[in-house]
């Protein structure tokens, strides 16, 4: 059975003021469907901006966005939990820093367990961890997370649900002509030195972060696909029917 990590952002979770309970649902309701095809592991952000819904703090203060974080934490696996029992599915988390994957030991001790957890018919459920941990730690974004998570399980593809249809020739904001890549084989070092900018206040980067999740795929010989979030059809039809209408996939293969 092939592996697969399905990274979600903030956006797609979370409204300012609460959680986007349907896309969430639907999401669920995906990753119940792949995991009759595939071992899934789900790289989930929406913390902070799930405890924004309970306590509006400014999520630019350090201290404050941590707070927010434990926060929200147990509010988005809380949804997570009864949304995943409609499907009968037992759900864990796993919360994880750079540092877990700056050593074979303790990369190996995340590979052991998400494998055990796998073996057990249980989903895993991974964040960074930004409670209690310094910048120097951190990944500071899901998207490269979710990268290395793919790579030291050897999952096989990594998923990005994202709040855009996949990876533009040009900029689609200012540029109505622009048009989505399907395939992509080689980013240039350009493209992965612009500004971040992401499109939502919780979100941590945008474009950019992707870009290098997906080279840091590549460079490993491994593929990505970054494909709209709030409606799934790209990548139910990706995932479940190997179609690919839409959103952009990110390989060195010919």
């Amino acid at each position: 059975m092939k592996r697969v990590v399905i990274k979600v952002g903030s956006s797609v979770l979370t409204n300012t003021t609460d959680i986007a309970k349907e896309r969430m649902l639907n999401l669920v309701g995906l990753i119940a469907e792949a995991r009759k095809k595939y071992e899934v592991i789900l790289v989930s952000s929406g913390a902070v901006a799930a405890g924004y819904t309970a306590v509006q703090l400014n999520r630019k203060v350090p201290t404050s966005k941590k707070v927010l974080a434990a926060l929200g934490q147990p509010i988005l696996m809380s949804s997570y939990k009864s949304l995943f029992d409609i499907y009968d599915v037992t759900i864990s988390q796993i919360l994880l820093t750079e540092e877990d994957f700056d050593s074979r030991v303790h990369t190996q001790i995340v590979q052991d367990i998400i494998d055990r957890i796998l073996r057990n018919d249980i989903l895993p459920i991974v964040n960074e961890n930004d409670i209690s941990t310094t910048p120097d730690q951190l990944f500071g974004d899901n998207d490269q997370l979710s990268a290395h998570v793919a790579h030291h399980v050897g999952a096989d593809i990594l998923i990005i649900l994202s709040d855009i249809d996949g990876y533009y020739d040009l900029n689609p904001k200012g540029n109505p002509q622009a048009k989505i890549r399907k395939v992509v084989r080689q980013i240039k070092d350009e493209e992965l030195k612009q500004k971040c900018s992401p499109n939502s206040e919780f979100a941590s980067g945008g474009i950019v972060t992707k870009l290098k999740a997906a080279q840091y795929m590549m460079n490993n010989k491994k593929e990505m696909f970054l494909c709209n979030g709030y409606d799934l059809t790209t990548a139910r039809e990706f995932l479940m029917d190997n179609v690919h209408n839409k959103g952009t996939l990110f390989t060195t293969n010919k």
